[in-house]
């Protein structure tokens, strides 16, 4: 332990603090860099010593100058203090262009290694003429020569630019995969994590290969494109953190916390900064840990890998059918007993258009099923039965006669607690 902060053991040798800072802000490289300097600075002073980042996030050469600033202003005593992770981008993740791409994120960062090196997804882009070029596009996707790109991380590795590798959003059966081929096994997995993706058969998989899971997205991803407001609005959640005289998202960090994993949490506000590491000194209860148990899960991550010509033609393909446990088998509400408002934001129009349109129990029963990824993104699960917004272009894959849809979603188990109290939600 570095001062007050926890740390996990990796096979691969270097611990690693059990909390770390994120340092994605969506969209991707909007946030002045000077603003994100200064966060880390504050973040250093807050007692944070493991900084996350990537190629795609556009802040690697922001953390490594705000590093270097807080050498010089004796913060920390060198480099060598602090744990730094970045991740491989899609369209670099091919053989040959492995340990150049880990070449350029050291010179942008000014450091000699990095603690963690990650394969940020499972799947490849083809290779744009830029190495620099972080665009995408689901027509360039292509399957990851997995064998090949864990090779050369091996070799980042030996070459001692990075102390350990790892993978980031790899199944179980992706990994096992990778464990029969690799002479150096991965020393993390970073995935989604929270009370409603507890991920409980990844993490006994990992721990039973010595990998050490990592959490993203612990308080629900607010602000990120896969975002759900369920985790942050979660009426047993509230009533935990009353009880403890606690904030949600420090009951929700606790309970990462309380699992054995790493966490990574991002936030610019100074003031939540240190609210995020007041989670070292109290405990969740065991009735606590049970309710939160039973809360029905879901994946929050979007279909961004998902296309008719990629490798993988669905979410769950992609996750090899492990979006959620199974083993949890907590009953839904009876979907004729639901009414509730829900109200639809309209991004074609502005962000405080909303269409506010009443579920009629009659005739709810009675929705044929469809999806829509937007809405499923969005936490949304459930039949519904919604007038659309003839003026959203977004909806207009609905009835001829552009006035009425009955649209069935497939909606995120999140959102079932909300309905069953007949409660308006933001979807």
């Amino acid at each position: 332990m570095r001062g007050m902060m926890p740390e996990a053991a990796l096979s691969s040798g270097k611990p690693m603090p059990r909390v770390g800072m994120g340092t994605a802000s969506f969209p991707l490289g909007a946030t002045e860099p000077s603003t994100v300097k200064d966060v880390v600075l504050r973040a250093i002073e807050a007692g944070y010593r493991h900084f996350d980042t990537a190629a795609v996030y556009q802040t690697e050469a922001i953390l490594g100058d705000a590093v270097a600033e807080a050498v010089r202003a004796g913060l920390v005593a060198s480099r060598d203090d602090l744990y730094i992770t970045s991740k491989l981008w899609l369209a670099h993740a091919h053989p040959g262009h492995v340990l150049p791409s880990l070449r350029r994120a050291l010179r942008k960062m000014q450091m000699e290694y990095l603690d963690l090196y990650l394969i940020h997804f499972p799947v490849s882009m083809r290779l744009a003429e830029d190495p620099e070029s972080m665009t995408y596009s689901k027509d360039d996707l292509v399957m990851m020569d997995m064998e090949g790109v864990w090779k050369e991380m091996e070799e980042c590795q030996r070459l001692g630019l990075t102390k350990a590798i790892g993978v980031s959003n790899f199944s179980c059966k992706k990994l096992e995969t990778l464990l029969s081929f690799a002479t150096i096994s991965p020393a993390a997995n970073q995935v989604e994590v929270h009370p409603y993706c507890r991920q409980n058969k990844l993490r006994e998989f990992c721990k039973e290969k010595g990998i050490q899971l990592c959490a993203y997205s612990p308080l629900g991803g607010k602000g990120t494109p896969w975002s759900n407001n369920a985790v942050m609005d979660c009426p047993l959640l509230k009533q935990i953190a009353m009880e403890r005289g606690k904030t949600i998202a420090q009951v929700c960090l606790r309970w990462v916390y309380e699992q054995g994993d790493c966490v990574i949490v991002k936030s610019f506000n100074k003031s939540r900064l240190r609210e995020n590491l007041g989670i070292f000194d109290w405990e969740l209860t065991n009735d606590d840990r049970h309710k939160i148990s039973t809360l029905p899960e879901w994946r929050g991550t979007l279909d961004i890998f998902v296309h008719k010509t990629g490798p993988y033609k669905t979410v769950d393909e992609f996750w090899d059918g492990e979006i959620t446990d199974k083993t949890n088998n907590q009953r839904k509400p009876d979907l004729t007993t639901c009414c509730t408002t829900i109200n639809l934001w309209h991004c074609s129009l502005s962000s405080q258009s909303k269409c506010m349109v009443p579920l009629p129990t009659a005739t709810v029963a009675a929705t044929a099923v469809t999806f829509d990824p937007h809405l499923q993104a969005k936490g949304i699960d459930f039949p519904l039965h919604i007038m659309r917004c003839p003026c959203s272009p977004s909806w207009r894959h609905a009835c001829d006669d552009g006035l009425e849809a009955w649209l069935a979603i497939a909606l995120q188990d999140a959102t079932w607690a909300a309905l069953e109290a007949g409660t308006q939600y933001d979807s």
